[in-house]
């Protein structure tokens, strides 16, 4: 009897050198179609991360093998990481203030251009326990209130309105993103945050609102740029065009943004 056990000797070793080449192929499919897709990558304001995410799916459905990857923070921390040279194609920022930071250090190629307008208004838990009826309620004995800090433009427009009020608010914390502030008071940490219009909407299954009739007074307008180091510049071009077009501004409108 022969001892000669199954799957051995030639014709095996070529199914096996078969199975091998074609491993290999497969692999080198999986990496040239890997190395075919092109990254975008968009800065934005906490407070564009529902409409800029929805926008980018938008994009990626009309650009193929383009991947728009999104970093969402205070825009003044974006502004940052865009001077210390953090890599971008697109920067789009909750106030003029902020982008004007980045014009200035020669880092815009094509813009800003404003696309979008925002007010305030105040984030309650739902039932509103603390019974916050307006912006003086945030200066109430035992209200803790939270706002964003003064250097991020929702703390700079929450600033504004409060001094227009002639109110002074002692917060019990400071945050560096308005997303920040919402999740404080949708998890009880606040009685009451002031966030933007926008926010309220976005959250309305976690948080109440309550409406400042002086905060059409505080408007703060949205600007968006492409970025001299963009290795995309083309394409950085095509997603601010659907930003300040038709279909941005509808996505924008749903999402309750004015107008600038």
């Amino acid at each position: 009897m022969s001892d000669r056990r199954r799957g051995s000797g030639p014709v095996a070793a070529l199914a096996t050198s078969a199975a091998v080449v074609l491993v290999v192929g497969l692999t080198g499919c999986t990496s040239a179609e890997e190395s075919r897709t092109t990254t975008l990558t968009v800065h934005a304001a906490a407070s564009l991360s529902g409409t800029f995410t929805e926008l980018g799916e938008l994009f990626e459905a009309e650009h193929d093998d383009v991947d728009v990857v999104f970093s969402f923070a205070g825009s003044s921390d974006l502004a940052a990481q865009l001077e210390q040279g953090a890599p971008a194609d697109v920067f789009a920022s909750a106030d003029t203030t902020t982008m004007d930071r980045v014009v200035d250090a020669g880092l815009v190629d094509h813009g800003p251009v404003a696309f979008a307008a925002n007010t305030l208004r105040i984030a309650v838990p739902p039932g509103n326990p603390a019974g916050v009826t307006g912006l003086a309620d945030l200066t109430r004995d035992g209200v803790q209130s939270v706002v964003c800090a003064p250097q991020v433009p929702c703390g700079l427009a929450a600033r504004e309105l409060l001094r227009s009020a002639d109110l002074d608010l002692r917060p019990v914390s400071e945050e560096q993103s308005v997303s920040d502030v919402l999740a404080k008071v949708a998890v009880g940490e606040a009685d009451a945050g002031l966030v933007y219009v926008t926010d309220v909407l976005a959250g309305e299954d976690r948080v109440d609102g309550v409406t400042v009739p002086q905060a059409a007074d505080v408007v703060t307008t949205y600007p968006v740029a492409t970025l001299t180091e963009s290795d995309q510049p083309d394409l950085a071009k095509a997603f601010l065009d659907l930003v300040v077009g038709p279909r941005g501004r509808q996505v924008l409108d749903d999402a309750g943004f004015a107008r600038p």
